[in-house]
C-alpha cells in the first residue's frame, strides 16, 4: 500500500511489525524528495568509491571478483548531507515511529549500506545488536530503498526470528551462516526476499534475523538507514551515556524545523510535533543551528 497522503501507518501494519520483526510500505519518497536523496548519496557513493578514503565513516570490503576494497557502507550521512536532515523529519516516518516506541523516541544510527555493481559485499547472517539494550519497547531501523531490489540484490529476512531466544539464534547461524554466498543459498535457508522499489520504507527490527549474499549482477543498491530507540530505554540500559539522548533530541528536532523550510517539500504536508514526555523534555529554540549533526558513538558509549 501507498504511504501517499497517510499520516501514520494502521494498527494492523503496527502489529505486523511487532510479530514479524519487518515491514514494507510502498512509495514513501517520490518525485523531487526522492530524486535529490538519490542525487545527493550517489555523490557519497561517488566519492567513497573513487579511492579508498582514509576516513572511518567510508567502510570497505573485500570484492568477491576482483579481491579489491569495495565500498560496503558510509556513516552519519545526516552530518554530511542537508538532505538527509529533512528526510529525518519525515512526519508520516516519524509518526509511525512513534506508534511503535513513544513519545520519547530518539533517533541513533544514520548510516547509507551498499551493494556495488558486479562486486557488492555479502552481509553474513546477522541480528544488528544483542538483546542486552533492549527494553519494553521494540528497536528498529527504518530503510529508505534509493534503487531498486530484486533477488540479485535484495535483504533476505526470517519473519518472527526477532522473538527467538539467543540459544535458537545461535543454533541457526551454526547451520547457515557461513555456507550463504549466493541467492540460491539464502532461497533454500527458507528466508523471504524484501523485495523493494525506489522510495520504499522497509522497518527491521534490529533482532530479526536477516542478511544479504554477495552481488554480482550490474545494480546498484542504496539504502538509507536510520535507527530509533526510546529514550527511557537508552538512559537505563544504554548502550550510549545518558547525555547522549539531548543531543540526539536536538538533531531530531533541528531537523523537523529544516524539513519545514525546504523547498521541494509539499507545502501541504502536516509537520510532525515532537513532544516527549518527562524528563526527557529537552530546551530547543527553532533556528538553533547546531555546531554538529554528527555525535561519534564510540565517544558516547558506556564504560
Amino acid at each position: 500500500m501507498s504511504t501517499t497522503n497517510r499520516l501514520v501507518i494502521t494498527d494492523e501494519e503496527r502489529d505486523f511489525f511487532l510479530q514479524n520483526g519487518y515491514l514494507i510500505l510502498r512509495g514513501v519518497l517520490q518525485g523531487e524528495e526522492l530524486r535529490r536523496i538519490q542525487q545527493a548519496m550517489q555523490e557519497l557513493v561517488n566519492y567513497g568509491s573513487a579511492e579508498v578514503r582514509d576516513n572511518p565513516d567510508y567502510m570497505y570490503g573485500t570484492g568477491p571478483k576482483s579481491g579489491k576494497p569495495v565500498l560496503r557502507r558510509i556513516e552519519y550521512v545526516i552530518d554530511k548531507r542537508d538532505e538527509m536532515k529533512v528526510l529525518l523529519g519525515h512526519p508520516f516516518i516519524l509518526r509511525s515511529v512513534e506508534k511503535v516506541i513513544g513519545k520519547d523516541f530518539i533517533p541513533t544510527w544514520d548510516s547509507m549500506v551498499l551493494k556495488m555493481p558486479g562486486e557488492g559485499i555479502i552481509v553474513r547472517w546477522h541480528r544488528d545488536a544483542g538483546t542486552e539494550c533492549v527494553g519494553d519497547t521494540p528497536i528498529f531501523n527504518v530503510d529508505f530503498y534509493l534503487d531498486e531490489a530484486d533477488e540479485d540484490t535484495c535483504l533476505w529476512v526470517l519473519p518472527g526470528s526477532h522473538l527467538w531466544e539467543v540459544e535458537k539464534v545461535q543454533q541457526w547461524f551454526s547451520e547457515h551462516r557461513e555456507q550463504d554466498n549466493t541467492k540460491e543459498d539464502f532461497k533454500a535457508s527458507g528466508a523471504v526476499p524484501v523485495l523493494m522499489q525506489p522510495g520504499d520504507v522497509l522497518f527491521h527490527n534490529i533482532l530479526l534475523l536477516h542478511g544479504s549474499p554477495y552481488n554480482l549482477s550490474d545494480k546498484l543498491r542504496r539504502v538509507v538507514y536510520y535507527e530509533f530507540r526510546a529514550a527511557h530505554t537508552e538512559y537505563e540500559l544504554g548502550p550510549h551515556v545518558p547525555e547522549y539522548i539531548p543531543l540526539k533530541q536536538r538533531v531530531l528536532l533541528s531537523c523537523i524545523e529544516k524539513r519545514k523550510k525546504a523547498d521541494y517539500i509539499p507545502k501541504e504536508e502536516i509537520p510532525y510535533e515532537y513532544d516527549p514526555p518527562e524528563p526527557f523534555r529537552v530546551d530547543w529554540q527553532p533556528g538553533t543551528e547546531l555546531p554538529t549533526y554528527r555525535y561519534p558513538h564510540e565517544q558516547y558509549w558506556r564504560k
